[in-house]
């Protein structure tokens, strides 16, 4: 498993909602064509295991991801945590 590349974590902590105040994540997920840069970034980190793809349902343009827990670990900077909501134990 690779380390996220910068444009990846950035990605990453969108699809949390963060940066913000409470310095906790409040969502789960990323919208995305899929003939966009984005796209292929986040097939790389399903790929390595940090991240899942929902194909967009039929008459939708639009492929959602989320980031496993894994993922999502890798995203915070120090001091931020997971809504136990999107991330139960």
């Amino acid at each position: 498993m690779s380390k996220m590349t910068k444009r990846q974590r950035n990605l990453a902590r969108a699809a949390l909602g963060l940066p913000n105040s409470s310095k906790r994540s409040y969502r789960n997920r990323y919208f995305t064509p899929a003939d966009s840069p984005q796209h292929a970034e986040w097939r790389a980190l399903c790929t390595d295991g940090k991240a899942r793809l929902f194909k967009a349902a039929p008459g939708q343009t639009l492929d959602q991801f989320c980031l496993t827990k894994v993922g999502a670990l890798e995203a915070l900077d120090l001091g931020e945590v997971l809504d136990q909501e999107d991330f139960p134990t």
